[in-house]
């Protein structure tokens, strides 16, 4: 069995560009099989849930077809290949050993049929006589030698990325392929993803794998995260009392309708009505994130809404989520008496 070696921080925080050497470290030992090939995680929470369920490179290798653009034929960037070329991105930028096996959430299977089973009843198919693709595709992997502690939550640096065969035209001639890629944080006390707009592109297009590791680097590098980090713990210092939040909760719900003139001149709100009520449930039942006595904190706030965001679908769930962060510094914002968010708690 090959063992792996993960550096364990002295302090807090590593910042990206600290070279390897230098890193002051403790090396453990941790059994793992070969790279990448994983077991669905169980015991642990979701970074997303909607209608997903956890898969593991394994079976996306060998019990899953590619889909190919029909009209040259030409394969299309596979699941397993994409997350392979982030999985390189960072140990490029992070070093070996340094990055945890992938977590793999998926959705909207495509089901087909060898063509000798083409006749079959469906109650005489056997599994080999099956296809199968999966749609939709999201995967993150954690950096746990680099975190930070917030509210008396651990944070571990996160990287991944969202495939969705729906935005791609599989009808045509073979084109630059489109995938979204982020590196963030995640929260371990819920699961929720803490990601900024500076650490997500939203639309990487690429021709091969090549393209795509070498495009993962250059976000991984270019990341500000000793800003996000400092961005996610000034919410600590602002709070809403019962009456901001419920006059805050009325704002979002009204947001969904208002006339498309008004709502240009508003900062955008991705979450949608059913999270939003998903968000007052949580303010008094969420058993991390729940109000106080008297008020309650805008960093509770914001993983109310990235908790909330859970049920989204994949494709739409990364936009939400730098929505989420978005939304919770501009309130803060407005509460210091800026007027570009002011509508939410006016």
């Amino acid at each position: 069995m090959e063992t792996l070696h993960l550096r364990q921080a002295e302090h807090p925080v590593l910042p990206l560009n600290t070279p390897q050497e230098e890193t002051p470290s403790i090396f453990l030992p941790v059994p793992v099989n070969t790279a990448l090939q994983t077991r669905p995680r169980t015991g642990t929470l979701p970074f997303i849930e909607a209608n997903t369920k956890e898969v593991d490179i394994r079976h996306l290798r060998q019990d899953c077809i590619i889909p190919v653009f029909s009209k040259d034929n030409e394969v299309t960037i596979s699941h397993q290949s994409f997350i392979a070329s982030v999985y390189d991105a960072a140990e490029q930028v992070f070093g070996k050993g340094s990055v945890s096996d992938p977590s793999i959430r998926v959705s909207h299977v495509v089901k087909g049929r060898i063509p000798e089973a083409m006749h079959k009843p469906v109650k005489d198919l056997l599994e080999s006589d099956k296809t199968i693709y999966y749609e939709r595709m999201m995967f993150a992997m954690e950096i746990p030698s680099i975190a930070t502690d917030i509210a008396g939550n651990r944070l571990n640096l996160t990287v991944g990325g969202v495939r969705a065969y729906n935005h791609e035209n599989l009808y045509s001639r073979k084109t630059a392929e489109k995938f979204k890629l982020f590196i963030g944080f995640k929260n371990l006390v819920c699961c929720n993803l803490c990601v900024s707009t500076d650490g997500y592109k939203a639309c990487l297009k690429a021709m091969d794998t090549g393209m795509l590791t070498t495009s993962s680097e250059e976000l991984f590098r270019s990341y500000a995260m000793e800003s996000h980090i400092e961005q996610m713990m000034a919410l600590q210092d602002y709070s809403l009392n019962e009456s901001q939040f419920a006059q805050f909760i009325g704002r979002c719900r009204l947001y969904q309708f208002l006339p498309s003139e008004e709502r240009k001149a508003i900062p955008a709100l991705e979450l949608t009505d059913t999270q939003i009520t998903a968000v007052a449930k949580s303010y008094y039942e969420d058993k991390n994130f729940k109000r106080g006595e008297r008020e309650i904190s805008m960093w509770k706030v914001f993983n109310l809404f990235t908790g909330a965001n859970k049920s989204s679908y994949i494709d739409n769930f990364l936009d939400r989520s730098v929505n989420a962060g978005d939304l919770a510094s501009g309130i803060c914002a407005a509460l210091r008496g800026d007027s570009r968010y002011s509508w939410f708690i006016s």
